[in-house]
């Protein structure tokens, strides 16, 4: 180790840099990859081609298609007729809806973004909950991890197949078909399906009530009417110069006129005598209201979501997306109102509901809001990259006349890469085009549709797997893993690949995962003289099944807030299932792609 040179410790350093990095979250992740990036090619490791060559990579086109021709399907309603059937499963029982949700979500997730399928289903899951008499807990759980079952079938079903195939190919490896991973991913599926339903089921636990979104929230004592005296002084000043609760800890939540009729632009309203402010605060902080003469506080009552639907606006729950821009922001930061007319009036974060000082708290993936927007708006806030909503809301109509259509660029888009016609880079870049120009999505629609932070990702951390390879860092790592394994074979060495990759990503990104572990599955493989391709096989399927935490996949962290997990849940339910599929990798990938 002392004879390696000054490079080869600098790419190591780079390594250690990222995971802390990816680890801590201080640092959005995709920032992190910039920086190993900047610091790559600063340092003369990289050439400022090789630098940049994440970006030119066919996996960062072709997953950057795959988000557009994903929201293209969702534009036209193609998802939300899923969900009206799986609102009618309240006919049925428990067990059998399970089955048939994760069944379904399973083989959605397989051709488009599961994501996108997961963000979809959330309200309408916890609806179907409440017909069925369950937790909304014990529905979520299952969906998500359904969809990661059906990821790993395809090579679509999630990005880190389509990066490790282009990392395969950068090697001259002949990379991945289409149905490649279905043998194991089918064996994957079937298993889970049967830990969930012979053990999962009685383990997640029954978190999220079927109660109001005010019951949920706990906002009972934090809620509550004030009426004006005419003798007020801030009778005939503007809502928004009011400084009624200037340096209190409250917020003007509505301001209705005697007849309980809401006055709707919070930036015209003038304040009039008998106007009802209703207000949201501690006891603590509203009881200072009582020591003035110009305010009388309303009776205390129970407070019901319809109490909030008077006016043109209601009530909805929206969760912090994962690699939301709001990440790490102080909820002052964000002007919500400006952007969604929205306000908040608690906070579901780890666990633990906050309905005081409300201003500090730092936003983190997976934190519910709980929101009251103006009905118009609330749309808005649902097709937002920074928020999943966990409330049904009646949306505009969709394109339905196009649901054929885009069901058939689809299918098209997968036909041609199966059958060898198109490259998948090829193929999906045709189905992009196809779906703007037939009016599925339209062109600003698209652009947005990219998860910009990932193709960043992508573009910064593809490099750092270059300069592994180019320094000779991943030769020596491998000759130390080799040290210890290869007197029991090449499945033992397999078998640490993937439980390597397993748990680390349940910590930092899969697709960070695989740009680390894949170079050194490839050196490892040609060291002991075998088939590069299991060990890629074991790291691509290894990296898309994170289940031991709320954070290893985007899919667990969408449903952390709305079902009212804790990290233990996670721990609890997914170790064992992570453990079972490590073994079932170890000896089933060997079988289908022999050394």
């Amino acid at each position: 180790m002392l004879g390696i040179g000054l490079e080869i410790w600098s790419v190591y350093a780079l390594i250690l840099l990222a995971i802390i990095l990816f680890v801590n979250k201080r640092i959005p992740f995709d920032i992190t990859s910039l920086i190993i990036l900047a610091i790559l090619v600063v340092s003369g490791i990289l050439t400022p081609e090789e630098g940049l060559s994440g970006f030119s990579n066919p996996a960062t086109v072709t997953i950057a298609c795959m988000f557009i021709l994903s929201e293209g399907l969702r534009r036209t309603g193609a998802l939300d007729i899923v969900g009206d059937y799986f609102s009618k499963l309240g006919k049925l029982n428990y067990r059998l809806a399970v089955f048939i949700i994760m069944g379904i979500i399973g083989v959605i997730s397989a051709f488009i973004n599961n994501t996108a399928a997961v963000a979809i289903f959330i309200p309408v899951i916890i609806s179907l909950s409440r017909d069925l008499g369950e937790s909304a807990s014990k529905l979520l759980m299952p969906m998500s991890f359904a969809a990661m079952f059906g990821g790993v079938c395809t090579l679509i079903g999630t990005s880190t197949n389509l990066l490790v195939d282009s990392i395969a190919r950068d090697n001259d490896l002949a990379g991945f078909g289409m149905f490649e991973f279905a043998p194991v991913g089918i064996i994957f599926f079937g298993a889970g399906f049967l830990y969930i339903f012979t053990v999962g089921m009685k383990m997640i636990p029954e978190r999220r009530k079927d109660e109001s979104l005010t019951d949920t929230f706990d906002m009972q004592s934090y809620l509550t009417d004030v009426v004006l005296e005419p003798n007020s002084t801030f009778v005939g000043t503007p809502l928004k110069n009011t400084k009624l609760i200037q340096d209190l800890d409250l917020d003007i939540v509505e301001v209705f006129d005697t007849d309980m009729n809401s006055k709707t632009d919070r930036e015209s309203i003038e304040l009039e005598a008998n106007d009802v402010l209703r207000i949201r605060g501690s006891v603590k902080e509203l009881n200072k209201l009582l020591n003035r003469e110009d305010v009388i506080i309303k009776p205390t009552k129970t407070w019901e979501d319809q109490d909030f639907e008077l006016g043109n606006a209601q009530l909805v729950e929206a969760v912090i997306a994962p690699e939301s821009t709001y990440e790490g922001k102080k909820m002052d930061e964000l002007k919500l109102y400006h952007q969604y007319e929205g306000i908040v009036l608690a906070i579901r974060q780890r666990g633990k509901v906050q309905q005081e000082h409300l201003s500090e708290i730092r936003l983190q993936s997976g934190t519910s809001l709980l929101l009251y927007a103006k009905k118009e708006r609330v749309n808005d806030i649902k097709t937002s990259e920074e928020f999943v909503l966990a409330t049904e809301i009646e949306l505009p109509d969709s394109k339905t006349s196009k649901i054929p259509v885009a069901l058939g660029i689809i299918a098209g888009v997968v036909g041609l890469a199966a059958l060898g016609i198109l490259p998948i880079v090829a193929s999906a870049i045709c189905g992009v085009i196809l779906m703007i120009m037939t009016g599925c999505i339209s062109n600003e629609e698209a652009y947005q549709s990219i998860n910009w932070k990932v193709i960043f990702l992508l573009g910064g951390v593809l490099p750092l797997g270059v300069a592994m390879q180019k320094t000779g860092a991943a030769e020596i790592l491998v000759e130390l893993l080799i040290q210890q394994l290869e007197s029991l074979g090449p499945t033992a060495v397999l078998s640490a690949f993937f439980f390597l990759s397993m748990m680390l990503t349940n910590v930092i990104s899969n697709n960070a995962t695989a740009v680390l572990l894949a170079p050194i599955a490839i050196e490892a493989a040609s060291s002991i003289g075998v088939d590069p391709t299991p060990m890629l096989v074991a790291v691509t399927l290894a990296a898309s099944l994170s289940f031991m935490t709320p954070i290893g996949y985007q899919t667990n962290t969408m449903i952390f807030g709305p079902g009212q997990y804790t990290f233990i849940d996670f721990l609890k339910v997914g170790t064992p299932l992570n453990i079972l599929f490590w073994i079932i990798g170890t000896f089933s990938i060997p079988y289908f792609w022999p050394f």
